[in-house]
């Protein structure tokens, strides 16, 4: 078996070898020459598996590390026999997570508590769950916005977005790009939705830059329609709007999802999906494992204040990549690429929490000392 890989897909390397003779490669080299003999493909967002790379090939499965396949054409596979997969679910907790601290930093910086606010959630899938599971945790109230299932389960419990656009104090965008199908989602946040805005909310874009309208967004940020703007994807990546750059308040190279964690249940995924179609078995699979994390244990009593906050922000802080894309904007994909990837909440345990502090903790998915 012949594989191609994305050299940039961590804790890959050495996994594969010796079932199948692996060559990695850059994103740049993923070319119609160094595809056409190959099985499989093991790709990441920023590898199109379009006609241009595949006709012609014996590829018979591409694999995806990520959530979204909206790189790979598979109306193209369909008609050609390709298979392909995606990883669903596999970075859902660093989304989660990379929300909830920045949620943490702006509500420190403008001394505006998170409990008692409203949340309007847009798309309540993997990401989406646990957005509202760790929002909950903080005592915050949750809207939830997601037509696809409240076709399928029923409307009680979801609203519209109209409904949410009127009542909601942050507002968080976790849905899928697509332009077809009954459910839309291009520039879902457009300038229709963004006048309606009743309470100048927080919004946040963590799942696909063109869920918004970059036009319609600087516009309200203009006319205060929005008050605190975090983005983590960007319309025309990696070329984003400076202007819209210099209007955010957190802004990052689209890494939301870049846990070490994520980033080895994608990897995992993928051998799994090539295990699978090809009945195949890789020996060195449970090798795929993040890194410990440099500071495991988090003691609450170096704190005074805000001691669960401080805990978030241990685990991740995007004040330091927003410092780093802000200082060099035209390195958008380098720092994707050399982006130090944290771990997620599991890989702590936190000591001396108070018992109020430690049910929070659990909720949000911390480890805590044996009762």
């Amino acid at each position: 078996m012949r594989i191609i890989a994305d050299n940039t897909i961590p804790y890959l390397k050495g996994i594969a070898e010796p079932a199948a003779e692996v060559t990695y490669v850059d994103a740049k080299a993923f070319t119609p020459e160094q595809v056409r003999d190959a099985d499989v493909l093991i790709v990441r967002s920023i590898d199109k598996c379009t006609l241009a790379l595949l006709a012609g090939s014996r590829v018979k499965l591409i694999t995806t590390a990520t959530i979204g396949f909206d790189h790979i054409d598979t109306h193209y596979c369909a008609q050609n026999g390709i298979s392909w997969t995606n990883a669903p679910g596999c970075n859902a907790a660093s989304v989660a997570q990379y929300v909830l601290a920045c949620l943490v930093t702006i509500s420190l910086r403008t001394g505006s508590p998170l409990a008692g606010k409203t949340i309007g959630i847009v798309g309540v899938g993997h990401v989406g769950r646990l957005v509202e599971n760790h929002c909950q945790a903080m005592g915050m109230r949750v809207l939830r916005n997601d037509p696809p299932r409240a076709a399928a389960e029923g409307a009680e419990g979801f609203v519209s977005l109209e409904q949410l656009a009127e009542e909601a104090d942050v507002i968080t965008l976790h849905v899928p790009f697509t332009k077809e199908g009954d459910y839309p989602t291009y520039h879902l946040a457009d300038a229709r939705f963004l006048q309606r805005l009743a309470k100048q909310p927080w919004l946040f874009n963590s799942c696909r830059g063109a869920v918004h309208d970059t036009e319609a967004l600087l516009a309200a940020k203009r006319s205060g329609k929005v008050s605190e703007l975090v983005l983590d994807c960007w319309e025309n990546e990696p070329t984003i709007n400076r202007e819209l750059l210099a209007m955010t308040t957190l802004a990052t190279p689209h890494i939301a999802g870049f846990s070490a964690d994520g980033k080895a249940n994608g990897t995992r995924a993928c051998l799994q999906a090539i295990e699978q179609f090809f009945d195949v078995h890789f020996e060195r699979l449970p090798q795929v494992q993040p890194p410990a994390p440099q500071d495991p244990l988090i003691d609450l009593n170096q704190w005074t204040s805000h001691r669960i906050e401080q805990a978030i922000l241990h685990t991740f802080s995007p004040e330091r990549v927003d410092r780093t894309l802000r200082a060099d904007p035209e390195g958008f994909e380098w720092q994707r690429n050399h982006y130090a990837h944290p771990r997620e909440f599991s890989a702590y345990q936190v000591l001396h929490a108070t018992p109020e502090e430690a049910h929070c903790l659990r909720q949000l998915g911390f480890q805590l000392p044996d009762r």
